[in-house]
């Protein structure tokens, strides 16, 4: 009886494991637009709304080849997600702004959302996660 108990709970463990893993994705981010090769583009992707533009679910920093990029984020489990990039010209690692707090450096978010006196929402960038997704952003 322990054995067929044991047998069970492996059976049921295995299939679990495999399930969980069959719900991960890759997000493909080709950016283009860049108006040079110089510093480097950061990219963050969010999961929460009350986070967008805060902080980030997974980040990577990558560097610009023929004035574009192209980055994959991998791993991700299915679920909601916005991708914030930008342009760090400087390679500061973060977003400059003038004195009315208005970017210097070119930015760009998933579904191209713009923001309008202020930055994008993340209702307009939002995308749903159940397959591979490949993005493209303008900046």
């Amino acid at each position: 009886m322990k054995k067929l108990i044991l047998t069970a709970a492996f059976i049921l463990t295995s299939f679990l494991t495999t399930n969980a893993q069959e719900e991960k994705f890759q997000i493909t981010v080709f950016i283009h637009g860049l108006d040079s090769n110089e510093g480097q583009v950061l990219i963050a992707l969010h999961n929460k709304k009350a986070q967008f533009l805060k902080t980030d679910f997974k980040n990577a920093i990558t560097k610009i080849s023929n004035k574009k990029v192209t980055y994959t984020f991998k791993e991700i489990p299915k679920g909601e997600y916005a991708v914030a990039v930008f342009h760090d010209k400087n390679s500061n690692e973060k977003m400059d702004v003038n004195f009315l707090g208005i970017p210097k450096e070119a930015y760009g978010c998933s579904n191209n959302a713009k923001g309008f006196m202020g930055p994008p929402k993340y209702e307009d960038a939002k995308f749903l996660l159940t397959a591979n997704r490949i993005l493209r952003i303008e900046i």
